[in-house]
């Protein structure tokens, strides 16, 4: 079991080292995923794993991918992609051009189900999403546009359950194993990483989204990231969360509505 002085001579050398800024993640959950890597990756110490952590830079992109959490999947909560398709793009469809951030979008699902919203709504040519994460290794995976096969009827069923009317096939050509998505689809993708825990904001966006971010950040790192969120949405804009965070209790709460009671939606309304 790490001890509480070790888990921050990590949390430095991952910063000092690599940039990697952990020090505001919620402390409990990110104490059990360093235990979890130690199992995973049969350190019999915790030196051993600084040690690897301070002379192999490779071994550092695999422990970020192990410390972030990747959960996700396409039309992830279908009532909020069903409400995204029938109140928010109409509102979005009045900009002459549309940019949209997905923050900590992990491995893509989220980004290319808003693709196909988009596109069904005849707005996709006009638009841009932009697809950030700390992790470089997941966000490789959405300018492949390739998902394990075994998903989609899964992601099929959430996509009717959000009000698509199509064939969910259609997006996509089989292979083997795996589901590449159509290359129109990522066109309007711009894909990076972006560290919220310290870098700025890069542009302005008429709606963001991070679900499940938040949930493992202290409040410290919370108020920081609402207010990058802040600077970086236009006014009118929309904030989606995830279904377990709240905008409610931070600073800029007072600039913001919230747009429906089920769903973790926010519209910037005072300035």
């Amino acid at each position: 079991m790490i001890k509480e002085d070790e888990l921050d001579l990590l949390i430095t050398e991952l910063f000092e080292k690599y940039g990697y800024d952990f020090s505001n993640y919620a402390r409990a959950s990110f104490k059990r995923r360093v235990n979890r890597v130690m199992v995973i990756d049969r350190f019999p110490s915790f030196a051993e794993l600084l040690y690897k952590v301070k002379n192999d830079a490779a071994y550092c992109n695999h422990i970020v991918q192990e410390l972030t959490v990747n959960v996700t999947e396409m039309f992830r909560d279908p009532s909020l992609f069903k409400t995204i398709r029938e109140q928010i793009l109409p509102v979005l469809a009045t900009n002459p051009f549309i940019r949209i951030w997905h923050a900590g979008c992990s491995t893509g699902e989220e980004v290319y189900s808003m693709a196909i919203l988009l596109e069904e709504a005849n707005l996709l040519h006009k638009s841009r999403l932009y697809a950030t994460d700390l992790n470089p290794t997941v966000i490789e995976n959405i300018r492949r546009g390739i998902f394990p096969l075994s998903q989609m009827k899964q992601y099929s069923e959430n996509y009717i359950a959000s009000g698509g009317k199509k064939d969910f096939s259609d997006y996509y050509t089989a292979k083997y194993e795996w589901a590449k998505f159509h290359d129109r689809l990522k066109e309007k993708m711009v894909v990076a990483t972006h560290n919220l825990a310290s870098d700025r904001s890069f542009n302005e966006f008429q709606l963001i989204l991070c679900r499940n971010v938040l949930i493992y950040f202290d409040r410290t790192l919370q108020d920081k990231v609402f207010n990058l969120f802040d600077s970086s949405l236009e006014k009118l804009g929309f904030l989606i969360l995830g279904s377990k965070e709240s905008l409610r209790f931070s600073k800029v709460a007072p600039q913001y509505t919230q747009w429906t009671p089920k769903e973790k939606i926010w519209r910037k309304t005072n300035i």
